[in-house]
């Protein structure tokens, strides 16, 4: 209900209801028009300087959460990127030592990382740090395909050498507990029962006859028969360049063309052949040259047994065969 306003008539001595001039009314109203387009301004600019449309708030959120992905990629290319250093060099450094096989040249560790792809931007647009990151994405994808392919080859050089290790000689062909004497008459000597010098190519090993006879290396059985001279021999062939024989047998275990493993029994000792008492002789060939086969078969010892072998070893002997 509105408010009824009185004012006092000196006319008539009595309050009467007030009246408005037209007047009067026309200037409220453009008073209160000028005070509400005020408030509109004022709460226009307000509403443009500090409020967004829907459109801008979503690019802004969207904007927050790749600016946070583009961190964590970031941090975790640095990380790949340290990973692969470490890589590098265990590959340079280690794993290639081992084997001995020569590191990567640089020339091939940096071919291809020195450019990069053409990465298509906004035309007129200039994202340096995008570009910059992308590039070393782009390095580090092709220095992983490289030390991808090294340690394929690494992988195929350790094979090789597995292969190697196992077949190459390296235990004592009798059980140095059942080892009675060891023969150091490697080269020339005086046979025993030729009673002339001779050229002695191999290590006799004094054992009980039946003592088992063991494969010092993988390899396949290339000859098991009789020889006048050896008696019941067997020949090994590792491969490598490798070749064992085993000479005076009793017995074989085994047969051509078998393969065997180190540490294989192949047969046992025995006093066939040009020999005058119980014994193994073994040989070692490389490469088809006779060596000495004390080098090859210390590393199975441990230092008690090694220097039981040297004691045995150095006792003034004669030769067997």
């Amino acid at each position: 209900m509105a408010r009824t306003i009185y004012q006092y008539n000196a006319k008539t001595s009595r309050y009467e209801v007030a009246t408005e001039t037209k007047r009067k009314r026309v200037w409220k109203r453009v008073l209160s028009f000028c005070l509400s387009l005020g408030l509109a301004l004022i709460a226009f600019s307000f509403y443009t300087q500090y409020s967004y449309s829907v459109s801008e708030w979503w690019l802004k959120t969207r904007n927050s959460i790749l600016k946070k992905e583009y961190d964590f990629l970031f941090e975790r290319t640095y990380y790949a990127n340290r990973q692969l250093d470490q890589l590098i060099k265990n590959d340079d450094d280690n794993y290639r030592v081992i084997l001995d096989s020569s590191p990567l040249p640089k020339t091939v560790r940096s071919a291809g990382t020195g450019g990069s792809e053409k990465l298509s931007l906004p035309q007129g647009e200039n994202f340096p740090i995008i570009l910059t990151n992308y590039q070393r994405l782009d390095k580090l994808k092709r220095q992983v395909e490289i030390e991808v392919q090294s340690m394929t080859e690494i992988n195929t050089l350790l094979n090789e050498k597995i292969e190697m290790w196992a077949s190459r000689p390296a235990i004592q062909p009798i059980d140095n507990r059942q080892l009675d004497q060891l023969h150091l008459t490697y080269g020339l000597r005086l046979h025993p029962i030729f009673n002339t010098l001779k050229d002695h190519k191999g290590l006799d090993f004094a054992a009980p006859r039946g003592t088992p006879v063991y494969a010092t290396g993988d390899g396949k059985i290339e000859k098991a028969h009789f020889s006048g001279t050896y008696g019941n021999v067997v020949y090994i062939n590792h491969e490598h360049g490798f070749e064992t024989r085993y000479a005076h047998l009793s017995k074989f275990k085994v047969k051509v063309g078998d393969y065997v493993k180190r540490g294989q029994v192949i047969g046992l000792v025995g006093n066939t052949g040009n020999s005058v008492s119980a014994h193994l002789h073994y040989e070692v060939l490389i490469k088809g040259n006779h060596v000495n086969p004390i080098n090859f078969f210390q590393r199975d010892l441990s230092n008690e047994e090694y220097e039981k072998l040297v004691r045995l070893g150095s006792k003034n002997a004669q030769a067997l065969d």
